[in-house]
């Protein structure tokens, strides 16, 4: 389905002292691998005080998967959902 939006979250939990270098990571590494692809549409980064960096992306069909993160500035490893819009 070409026409489909598919809607990706993507979650990490940094290591605390690593928080600063993986949200750089994600920002000028992690992103720019994926978003010149002509399916994606949009990405949002979002942070929280608990270490968690969480992208949302949007794409028409199937995303790319997000780089893997160096370990060393990983509390845990990713956690991925996808999503499509509900119409209501």
């Amino acid at each position: 389905m070409s026409g489909h939006v598919i809607v990706r979250m993507w979650e990490v939990r940094a290591e605390p002292r690593g928080f600063a270098d993986l949200l750089a990571w994600v920002c000028d590494t992690a992103l720019p691998q994926i978003e010149h692809h002509p399916a994606h549409i949009s990405s949002e980064v979002f942070s929280s005080t608990d270490h968690r960096v969480v992208v949302v992306s949007k794409w028409r069909g199937a995303p790319l998967p997000m780089p893997e993160p160096p370990t060393r500035l990983v509390a845990r490893s990713p956690h991925t959902w996808e999503f499509t819009q509900v119409d209501r």
